[in-house]
């Protein structure tokens, strides 16, 4: 609560000199008893026990006439805030190659885009005001799910993202080409690709570097990702018996590509080789890649005058009341 006019809280100063008076005027006027014997048999009258009271109630009327005068206001503070969301498309490699288990979670090795998906959707659920799509690849591209808020629907269509969703490959000059389709018509200021793969462009129509030109024309960028480890991976087989056997692959991830890509664009590329790193990097882009907001904060104040205004006329009729009855004066 605070007071729109508080200088008329000096008047609150009138209230000690009031009560001094008050006293003051009762005087020191005695009556001599013989005895006391008497004075203990006589009970004191309503205006005996409580002859103070009248002084009380004009005090404190007083007390709540000044504060109506201070306006007394009660704050209501609302905060507007005005967000501007991003529209990201993340286009994720679905091609066979993924199936390699060099990422570990917890200790145990799962495949690549196990544990990409794991990441995403951690990244997903951070984000806020963005509307985001879904794209996977191999040989071609499919859009699993077009531009959206709706980030339930986005991760129930990511889980249902596997390898074999599509025919093999890796058409990274198609896949850009058909997240360039899902943003190049939007209205938000920021358009992002988040691409991902582990391996070289050898399928599709359109040749990655000319698709990357193609997004700046735009004005969206590209962040890529290679995932893979280093050297050589352990990928799964079958022998002749139908058991399950892990042999060492070559990873054969276009880094120079991809760097590219991503320098035409004014993105950045990143390489994880590791679930961790995988971690790092999305967290990295998500610090990169915020919503903008204003925020404006403004005060509604309610005016708590009448109240006090109110109360202070209900002290002095009771005042009033009493001193014409019960405590009432006799000459």
């Amino acid at each position: 609560m605070i007071f729109r006019d508080p200088l008329f809280l000096v008047f609150l100063l009138v209230i000690p000199p009031l009560i001094y008076v008050y006293f003051r005027s009762r005087g020191t006027n005695q009556v001599v008893f013989p005895s006391l014997e008497a004075l203990k048999k006589i009970k004191p009258s309503f205006a005996q026990r409580y002859r103070h009271i009248l002084i009380i109630l004009r005090s404190t009327a007083i007390v709540l006439f000044v504060i109506a005068l201070a306006r007394p206001q009660y704050g209501n503070k609302q905060t507007k805030v005005t967000t501007e969301g991003i529209d990201i498309v993340l286009a994720v490699d679905v091609s066979g190659s993924m199936l390699a288990e060099d990422f570990e979670i917890a200790g145990r090795r799962y495949n690549r885009l196990h544990v990409v998906k794991q990441v995403v959707k951690d990244f997903i659920m951070k984000r806020t005001n963005d509307r985001i799509g879904l794209v996977v690849f191999a040989g071609r591209p499919y859009t699993q799910c077009p531009m959206t808020l709706d980030y339930g629907m986005l991760l129930q269509l990511l889980d249902k993202v596997e390898i074999g969703m599509v025919e093999d490959g890796t058409a990274i000059g198609s896949a850009l080409g058909s997240s360039i389709e899902r943003l190049k018509n939007t209205k938000a200021k920021s358009k992002v690709i988040i691409l991902l793969t582990d391996g070289r462009n050898n399928s599709g129509e359109i040749d990655p570097f000319t698709a990357a030109e193609i997004a700046r024309t735009f004005g969206i960028k590209i962040y890529a990702i290679g995932a893979g480890t280093k050297g050589l991976a352990p990928f799964p087989a079958f022998d002749i018996f139908g058991n399950k056997v892990m042999k060492q692959v070559k990873v054969d991830i276009d880094d120079d590509a991809l760097r590219e890509i991503a320098r035409i664009t004014d993105g950045n590329y990143y390489r994880a080789t590791d679930t961790e790193s995988l971690k790092e990097i999305y967290g990295q882009i998500d610090k990169l890649e915020k919503t903008e907001s204003d925020v404006t904060q403004y005060t509604e104040y309610n005016e708590l005058f009448h109240y006090f205004l109110l109360s202070a006329f209900g002290l002095l009729f009771v005042e009033l009341g009493l001193a014409k009855t019960k405590l009432r004066k006799i000459p």
